[in-house]
């Protein structure tokens, strides 16, 4: 009885350790199919769940969403426009002398705005909604990629709240669906971070170079941690090729889309790069901010996520055994890029959108790792405070949730009047066919010729004091995409010819009355008619807290708006 008694404290004293889900045997367990652990962990979360979910989200962003930035219209609608109607305005950036931007990124856009122009006719609002629907499929697939990845890696709680957060957080709502190199570097650092997790290391470096070439050639920073571990981890020839491989084609087919535009052997990704970097491009021309701008803006667009997200270096010594160092990898270009961009003068909103996923990331680690913090590994029981924080988990994600919904209800509501009013423009068509439209100050907010229909013959700018360059239509006289007028500078400064002298010739108008003690062109009801006015919400006299968020029985009462009006010309006997 005794041998027996030491037998079996020898077999106890000799047993292994207890598994706490995060070493290297749990990981791999995980990882491979039909292992011995929790199936229903192995196999994560499925594909139609988040695919759905995102389709749902990406569709109504599609459909109600801004444009956030004048580049994304005079950069990237109108040459598509162009492409198309061959009509549309042109900046400086696309003159032959330049040849800045890619012709390749518009001919990818191209393959659904090209069949969906012969579909829909004279249509063209549906062409542009076609694009932003493209769009949103493109941010599902890769979304949807990584949640995936990230349920069979780190559990499906982890990924649930990634899955809520891609759904739900301003930033992730407006950038999917924004016609930008900005956002489809976004889209490819979201699947090549998905395809890093799974092991793709050859996939994961590939993704890595489109989103360079085809997106933005600046992203290559966001890129890099994933590119040098996958080139470590995989076989080097092969990761190394693939990634080769595939810039070199793209670079191929981006100097072949640019010869057959610019009408000259040009690569635009090297011409940005110089501009930018070798020839000391002048960006600050356009603007500069203080370095708190992209810390203010990552709060507004993700709230407390935000907050979390710059906190999950600081968890790392608690969460090593779960999360380094694939995760952290991952996450790590948050930091770089925010570093980064933040001691460059110039700044804009958009230029995160490369980062905005792996913001959600991690946002979701902290979340889900915090009762971790109260838990004690000599007990075999939870204690009270490890119980509370689990029970604060669902609680500080709804928060999240509902503040980032307060958000994005704000700027809707708020800033929406402009693709609204230009609306209005297809029922008016008793104006006359060759009529013109003119556009002030609110030159920035217009949403591109797709909204423009055909009894409108020309948009013409009028001077309201703005003394940079504008873009100019395209002149098919001077050769379309191959002119270099000019007119145009990289300087930012004002033509001579970008105003429309006589203010006569306008039949319609649109502008921006805030009800400043200056009256506005459209005050004078002897010459204009008023066709259609929306509320606008006015930044300078509303307050911060109320503009950024909506807040139920306050957002109405506490903020102020103008009218954004379209105008008509009265006709005179």
């Amino acid at each position: 009885m005794s041998l027996s008694s030491a037998r079996q404290r020898r077999a106890t004293a000799a047993s292994p350790p207890s598994d706490d889900g995060y070493s290297k045997e749990a990981k791999d367990r995980r990882r491979r199919p039909g292992g011995d652990g929790d199936g229903e962990e192995e196999e994560g979360i499925r594909w139609f769940l988040p695919f759905l979910a995102l389709g749902l989200l990406r569709h109504m962003s599609a459909s109600s969403n801004l444009i956030h930035d004048c580049d994304e219209v005079f950069n990237y609608w109108e040459p598509l426009h162009f492409l198309l109607y061959r009509s549309g305005f042109q900046t400086w950036e696309y003159s032959s002398s330049f040849a800045l931007r890619s012709y390749l990124y518009l001919f990818i856009h191209g393959l659904v705005a090209g069949p969906a122009s012969l579909i829909f006719g004279e249509h063209k609002v549906r062409v542009f909604y076609s694009v932003r629907i493209f769009l949103g499929l493109i941010s599902s697939i890769t979304e949807t990629v990584l949640v995936v990845a990230l349920s069979r890696r780190y559990g499906k709680r982890s990924a649930c709240y990634v899955l809520a957060m891609l759904c739900l957080t301003s930033g992730c709502f407006f950038a999917s669906t924004s016609f930008l190199p900005s956002s489809f570097s976004m889209y490819a650092v979201t699947l090549s971070s998905a395809l890093f997790l799974l092991e793709k290391y050859a996939a994961a470096v590939s993704v890595a170079a489109a989103g360079v070439i085809l997106g933005w050639p600046f992203s290559i920073l966001v890129f890099l941690p994933v590119t040098v571990y996958s080139l470590i981890r995989g076989s080097f020839r092969r990761v190394f090729l693939s990634g080769f491989l595939t810039s070199l084609f793209l670079l191929v087919l981006s100097v072949v889309a640019d010869y057959y535009c610019y009408g000259k052997w040009t690569a635009s990704v090297f011409n940005l790069l110089k501009y930018n970097i070798l020839g000391g491009g002048e960006s600050h021309l356009y603007g500069t901010e203080g370095p708190s701008f992209y810390f203010r803006n990552g709060f507004n667009n993700f709230n407390f996520a935000f907050i979390l997200a710059l906190l999950f270096l600081g968890i790392m010594p608690f969460a090593r055994k779960k999360y380094a160092p694939d995760l952290l990898i991952v996450v790590s270009p948050l930091y770089i890029w925010l570093t980064f961009m933040s001691l460059q003068a110039h700044k804009e909103e958009r230029f995160l959108y490369p980062i905005y996923p792996l913001i959600c990331v991690a946002a979701a680690a902290v979340i889900d790792i915090f009762p971790d913090f109260f838990h004690d590994k000599y007990s075999s029981e939870q204690s009270i405070f490890e119980k509370i924080a689990k029970g604060l988990r669902p609680l500080i994600l709804g928060f999240i949730l509902c503040a980032s919904h307060s958000r994005t209800f704000s700027m809707l509501n708020g800033y929406g009047a402009p693709l609204q009013i230009y609306h209005h423009l297809e029922y008016h068509e008793d104006t006359g066919p060759g009529s013109v439209l003119c556009v002030g100050s609110e030159w920035h907010r217009y949403p591109s010729s797709f909204f423009i229909p055909s009894y409108i013959s020309e948009v013409r700018w009028i001077d309201d004091g703005f003394r940079g360059l504008l873009p100019f239509p395209f002149n098919e006289t001077l050769g379309g995409t191959t002119a270099a007028p000019s007119y145009f500078n990289d300087k930012n400064k004002a033509s001579d010819e970008q105003y429309l002298k006589d203010i006569g010739a306008c039949n319609l108008l649109v502008e921006l009355d805030l009800r400043r003690p200056y009256p506005s062109r459209g005050s004078n009801m002897s010459t204009w008619e008023t066709l259609a006015a929306l509320p606008f919400l006015d930044r300078e006299m509303s307050p911060a807290l109320y503009r950024s968020f909506f807040i139920p029985y306050r957002w109405q009462s506490n903020n102020v708006f103008g009218l954004y009006k379209l105008l008509r010309r009265l006709r005179t006997d």
